[in-house]
């Protein structure tokens, strides 16, 4: 069975979820350290149960190296959730989190961002009354916090190292504009920019075409393929058409589970995602 990531649109063999679980379960990182070459993020028996509601409950899910994953299902199905439990925001039931080597269920959400694992939430956080150019200066490593920021001035290094991250994700010519008067676009990319200088191996991503433009949303999905050359992507989406521009693998999450995995033009087709998201 090849994986998941050499599963290809237009690829016409299907598989069933259950086949896909047991072939993460081939991977399991209590039996090998063999996970780690293939992926970055392995969970297995994650739970999370909060007043009897088990909002999480996944048997086993990898992503790979270098993977733009998609994950989408209705509202409630557990996706913002999945993100708490791998960034440490939530700690998990029960259940563990493999990231990057090692086991990091329960530690501490700064700690895991130390570790390489970023998260941009669907709303972008950024200060209004700052430059772009400033607001990125306060990502830099070693700058968060007030008195950081006051006792040491942006090297030129630092500074050329902005400016071609404002090239790439196409702000370069905002640079001086105060983050108030760009568009909800720009200030979403603003946002990932600030995660990509905290140089994260893993981000997470809350729907990121939320409120876009058409031309937005191709710029979003254009800048999402090329940061997977050098990260690895979690990608949580509700809109199909910007689904369909990341031409990724997709993990659709009903009721805290996985209901199926595949390309979108194989979901498309699968009677249980149709009834359970596709169709609504």
């Amino acid at each position: 069975m090849p994986a998941p990531n050499s599963i290809k649109p237009g690829n016409q063999v299907q598989f069933t979820q259950a086949e896909r679980t047991r072939e993460y379960l081939g991977d399991d990182p209590d039996q090998s350290r063999l996970w780690a070459e293939r992926y970055l993020l392995f969970v297995k028996n994650l739970t999370a149960v909060f007043d009897g509601f088990k909002a999480v409950d996944i048997e086993a899910l990898g992503v790979e190296h270098n993977e733009l994953r998609v994950i989408i299902g209705p509202n409630g199905a557990g996706k913002t959730t999945f993100c708490d439990l791998v960034s440490g925001k939530t700690p998990p039931t029960t259940g563990q989190v493999f990231f990057d080597r090692d086991e990091i269920t329960g530690v501490q959400e700064v700690d895991i961002a130390r570790r390489g694992i970023g998260r941009k939430f669907q709303t972008p956080t950024v200060f209004d009354s700052l430059t772009t150019f400033e607001n990125l200066e306060l990502s830099l490593p070693g700058r968060q916090g007030l008195w950081s920021n006051l006792r040491r001035a942006t090297t030129p290094e630092e500074a050329g190292q902005i400016e071609a991250l404002l090239e790439r994700v196409r702000l370069i010519d905002e640079r001086d504009t105060e983050a108030s008067q760009l568009s909800h676009g720009q200030r979403q990319w603003l946002a990932i920019s600030a995660l990509i200088l905290t140089n994260p191996k893993l981000l997470l991503v809350d729907e990121p075409a939320a409120g876009l433009t058409d031309a937005e949303t191709a710029l979003t999905a254009e800048l999402l393929l090329e940061l997977r050359a050098d990260h690895t992507l979690i990608v949580i989406e509700h809109d199909m058409d910007f689904v369909r521009q990341l031409n990724s693998f997709v993990t659709v999450l009903n009721e805290g589970k996985i209901l199926a995995e595949g390309t979108l033009a194989e979901l498309q087709d699968n009677p249980e995602v149709i009834k359970a998201y596709l169709g609504r």
